[in-house]
């Protein structure tokens, strides 16, 4: 893969180069990736994968006036070539009266060092030998649960990646990171009524994942739980949301607070920054600098330093989620939430976030539901982003005197998602095993579509 400083090199020639050919202000980013994947299935190696790709993504302005390309290609010919091509390209181009770099007092100033966040494993040692041996442990612990009767098969991906950028305005940077995942995929019954279930688990070294075993017995017993499943009557009932799902609420929480969508009207939230729209007991954190995490960063997609947030703080939306174009819109300062590809204009993005946990343990939450249903997984993408509308197929188990009783299927559950983030009530059980994190979540009030 790239290194380091040829990727931080080739961004600098390319930003030298733009800049020669008449632009008034460039940026590019480099961003090169390799992995490896193995799966396996039923025992047997089913497929390996190897990956790798380099790319540099140029954009120049000329005045407001603003054009990017990419390539592939890392000679100085090249970049050369591409920098006299985007600079006519933008001297075409429509003016864009937001578009500009990043203010050179929010850049990163190289205070905190990737090492500090520790999300490249440079020890670790891996083959497809090796990621063929941890999917195959992971499938097998898989069937050996009582009632698995087939499987999708393991798979392990190990990989890295490269982000490097540099800016005219004197901003360069650059750092490595590193991936691994695992999961297993089987199924329990017969016919037709074999039921699915899976796990998985990431993280950024190596040592850090999960033990193989583990990981597919709990795929295992979770598809046999399943077996059986029956629907439920129609009608408004409590729903508790596992870990594993729950996090998807978070995620239409930060589409719905992005700056682009505040901007263009086109979020249920437009008008609420600054109001209570979660409970007071809620908060949720945006930790950039977390030790060895998925999203860990120490600047943004347009060198803007990476810093922690409270996107809700006691139920108040704090702000909204800004690179420099949104923030142009709306008059307001960049948040350093701008993320960046190899191609086109700034996005917008968040690193590593939690919902802070509640106080009573799982089983209490759930003490005092006469019926109600526990969702473990959903199915499509029923959300409105405008409205807030929420409807989705959802499968889980079904809650009978505040206990756990038979698998459901075959569901829909509906709501508004202002009404549901004023009713969420956390249990006490956060742990920090994906990017987005929650604990056991509560919302009472949601409709059940069943029979």
């Amino acid at each position: 893969m790239l290194n380091e400083e040829r990727a931080r090199k080739a961004a600098e020639q390319c930003v030298d180069y733009a800049l020669k050919q008449g632009a008034t202000a460039a940026d590019a980013a480099c961003v090169a990736e390799e992995s490896t994947d193995v799966q396996v299935r039923l025992g047997a190696l089913e497929d390996v994968q190897r990956s790798e790709s380099a790319e540099l993504g140029l954009r120049v302005f000329v005045g407001q006036q603003v054009a990017s390309v990419s390539t592939t290609r890392f000679d100085d010919e090249t970049l050369k070539e591409l920098a006299e091509r985007v600079v006519d390209m933008a001297k075409a181009a429509p003016e864009d009266p937001y578009a500009r770099l990043a203010p050179k007092d929010r850049l990163y100033t190289h205070e905190q060092t990737a090492a500090a966040l520790d999300i490249c494993d440079e020890a670790a040692q891996w083959d497809a030998t090796s990621l063929r041996s941890m999917a195959e442990a992971a499938e097998d612990a898989a069937r050996s649960i009582d009632g698995v009767t087939n499987s999708e098969g393991g798979s392990v991906q190990a990989g890295g990646g490269l982000m490097a950028l540099a800016t005219s305005d004197g901003f360069s940077g650059g750092y490595r990171s590193t991936v691994f995942a695992m999961s297993a995929s089987v199924l329990a019954g017969s016919g037709s009524d074999m039921q699915r279930d899976y796990a998985y688990h990431m993280a950024r070294h190596l040592d850090d994942l999960e033990d193989a075993a583990s990981i597919g017995r709990r795929a295992g017993a979770r598809a046999v739980a399943r077996m059986n499943p029956v629907t439920l009557p129609s009608g408004p009932r409590p729903i508790v949301f596992d870990p594993r799902v729950g996090g998807s609420l978070i995620g239409h929480l930060t589409g719905a607070i992005t700056g682009s969508a505040v901007a263009r009207k086109a979020s249920f939230l437009a008008e609420d920054r600054g109001k209570q729209i979660f409970p007071e007991a809620i908060s949720i954190i945006e930790d950039p600098h977390r030790h060895r995490g998925l999203r860990s960063r120490l600047y943004d997609g347009e060198g803007v330093t990476a810093q922690p947030h409270r996107l809700i703080d006691k139920g108040v939306v704090d702000n909204w989620l800004l690179n420099c174009s949104a923030a142009a819109q709306l008059e307001m300062e960049t948040t350093g939430h701008a993320s960046r590809g190899s191609g086109g204009s700034p996005g917008i993005s968040v690193s590593n976030i939690h919902l802070e946990a509640g106080d009573v343990t799982p089983e209490a939450l759930m003490s005092d539901i006469q019926e109600g249903f526990y969702v473990t997984e959903l199915i499509g993408m029923g959300v409105n982003g405008v409205t807030g509308d929420y409807s989705r197929g959802a499968g889980g188990f079904a809650i009978r005197n505040g206990k756990l009783a038979e698998a459901v299927s075959e569901v829909t559950i509906a709501g508004n998602l202002r009404d549901m983030f004023a009713a969420i009530v956390a249990a006490d059980d956060l742990e920090m095993r994906r990017a987005i994190n929650v604990p056991t979540l509560r919302i009472d009030g949601m409709t059940v579509a069943g029979h």
